[in-house]
């Protein structure tokens, strides 16, 4: 059983040296205004670790609006706030299991019943994205995570299991676990490959335009 200060502590190694991406990278819907007011607060907070409780729970819609940048920057927040049970109506959790169980509701109008699946096959909205499923966009949108900080999303998840004694959730997070968590913990890139990569993109880019300079 992972404690909680074992649990945070992992979360926090894992993601403290993440760099706030800019107040222009964090929103990913821009669709009416309801995006931007639930980001707005979150920019220039350049410390995710310092993010005040209230303005993660006060702006939970947040972890819908954010790009893949933001949600990946301030992940972390809301996921030691769960831990320390500083939230009300924020659900970190959600986002990181929905789309990899299968489920469906029924629902009777008049003579018909109509099944709806609110599962991992359901797809997301085929007038604009055709055949995505809502599993297809989980692995897209969760695969900005390093291996380090799969590490503590699996650390984080396990630490809910522990505390759900009238299994709640427990069958979505071992489908979420087993469908893409623990393979993420081995094959996603390590955090110091993913540095090396932007470090030799900024030298490229510099080279270029140093050679641009000079024939011009």
């Amino acid at each position: 059983m992972n404690n909680k200060e074992f649990v945070i502590s992992e979360i926090q190694a894992a993601f403290i040296n993440n760099e706030y991406p800019g107040d222009n990278l964090l929103q990913g819907s821009f669709e009416g205004s309801e995006p931007f007011e639930e980001i707005e607060p979150f920019m220039g907070q350049k410390d995710w670790m310092n993010t005040p409780s209230p303005v993660l729970d006060n702006h939970a819609g947040a972890l819908n609006f954010f790009s893949e940048a933001g949600f990946r920057y301030f992940l972390p927040a809301y996921l030691v706030a769960d831990i320390n049970n500083e939230l009300m109506y924020a659900d970190p959790l959600f986002h990181l299991i929905h789309g990899f169980s299968e489920g469906s509701v029924e629902h009777v109008i008049g003579t018909r019943v109509f099944v709806r699946k609110i599962g991992k096959s359901a797809f997301v909205n085929p007038r604009r994205y055709g055949g995505m499923t809502f599993y297809d966009y989980a692995r897209y949108r969760l695969s900005i995570f390093t291996r380090e900080e799969a590490r503590a999303i699996v650390a984080y998840l396990k630490y809910k299991m522990d505390r759900d004694p009238e299994d709640l959730n427990n069958e979505e997070i071992n489908e979420a676990l087993n469908s893409f968590w623990l393979e993420r913990t081995e094959i996603a890139p390590p955090g110091e490959i993913v540095a090396a990569y932007m470090q030799e993109e900024e030298e490229y880019i510099a080279a270029i335009s140093s050679q641009s300079d000079e024939s011009g």
